[in-house]
């Protein structure tokens, strides 16, 4: 059994993991063994570039922060390796990015994941992963906005020609 200050730590820790999965709107559970060094650190800064926490975490940990929420469907997957990746505002990067990578890689695995509080299985985390990234969105819905209105200066604009031409 352990000492109290040891207790207490491992208390500290489910309470400190258990507020970042209950401020997270996404995460993703992975088996990160046979990762090299080198591409564990590509995919942290790919990963911290997007704004997505991934940390290595205990299952022991992970199952007890988990247990009496609606994430303990997941304990089932928490074997092995695990590293958990948590974004607090992008909903696809931490499938889009670890779907990327766990296709490269014969060890790496997706093992669970969950979206707004609720566990998601595995097809679903695949369906976000193949989502473009916010930017791209975006970027999308302003020229399905924009395309109507540059229609509509371009018929005005050829009118005003049209005109310009009849008055010479």
């Amino acid at each position: 059994m352990p000492n109290a200050k040891v207790l207490e730590e491992k208390q500290k820790l489910v309470a400190g993991l258990k507020e970042k999965l209950d401020a997270a709107v996404t995460g993703v559970v992975v088996d990160y063994k046979g990762i090299t060094v080198a591409d564990d650190t590509a995919l942290r800064k790919e990963l911290r570039e997007n704004g997505v926490d991934y940390f290595v975490v205990k299952n022991t940990l992970l199952s007890r922060a988990i247990a009496d929420t609606e994430l303990a469907d997941m304990n089932s997957a928490l074997e092995g390796t695990t590293a958990l990746a948590l974004s607090n505002e992008d909903y696809a990067a931490p499938a889009r990015i670890l779907s990327k990578y766990a296709s490269k890689s014969e060890t790496f695995k997706i093992k669970a994941g969950f979206l707004d509080g609720k566990p998601v299985d595995l097809e679903t985390i695949n369906a976000i992963a193949k989502l473009p990234s916010r930017e791209v969105l975006l970027a999308t819905v302003l020229g399905a906005f924009q395309a109507p209105i540059a229609a509509f200066a371009r018929a005005v604009q050829a009118i005003v020609d049209k005109s310009n031409e009849a008055a010479e």
